[in-house]
């Protein structure tokens, strides 16, 4: 079961790199783009559920999750064409988010990056975003999800910086 698992996760990875390759906005690109997101769902679903989670696993999900924020962020930055100050801000949360990565290398000698809510709403939050931007005001969506991402990635940091071990899966900073 875990090797089904990781497949789903990899298979994400494959069908984001894919993205780039396919008409922005068209039926084919949502179509990949919703299996993209129905396999980050299902793969740590099943996981927990069959009891095959796994330290490479976790870092497969990571990995495959990164790949896509960057595909996507490729496609859409020509898209929207945002504001300096939103491209600072962009860069200062991907920033903290290397820093949090690499405490973890100095620290657990892994990669890690930790599944918090935090980070699991800011994941809802991009995923959504194709999808709302078409409808709701652009610059008021990438607010929303700017500060979303801010938060979540400096919860990340401060719980690498604090913790004695890594903790993956943990859930928040107020919860051990």
């Amino acid at each position: 079961m875990k090797v089904i698992v990781n497949c789903i996760s990899f298979s994400r990875i494959i069908l984001s790199v894919i993205l780039v390759f396919v008409n922005s906005l068209s039926i084919a690109f949502y179509a990949i783009y919703i299996i993209c997101g129905f396999s980050d769902i299902i793969d740590g679903f099943i996981a927990r559920k069959t009891k095959t989670t796994s330290r490479f696993g976790a870092k497969l999900d990571s990995i495959a999750d990164m790949v896509m924020d960057f595909v996507l962020l490729f496609i859409f930055y020509p898209i929207i064409n945002p504001a300096i100050e939103i491209v600072i801000w962009i860069i200062s949360i991907a920033a903290i988010r290397l820093i949090s990565m690499v405490v973890a290398l100095k620290k657990y000698k892994t990669f890690a990056s930790i599944h918090t809510y935090g980070n699991k709403i800011t994941g809802i939050f991009l995923f959504v975003f194709p999808i709302l931007f078409l409808y709701i005001d652009t610059n008021m969506l990438i607010y929303i999800i700017c500060a979303v991402a801010s938060i979540s990635a400096i919860e990340e940091l401060i719980i690498q910086l604090t913790s004695s071990e890594l903790q993956i899966n943990r859930k928040s900073i107020f919860t051990k």
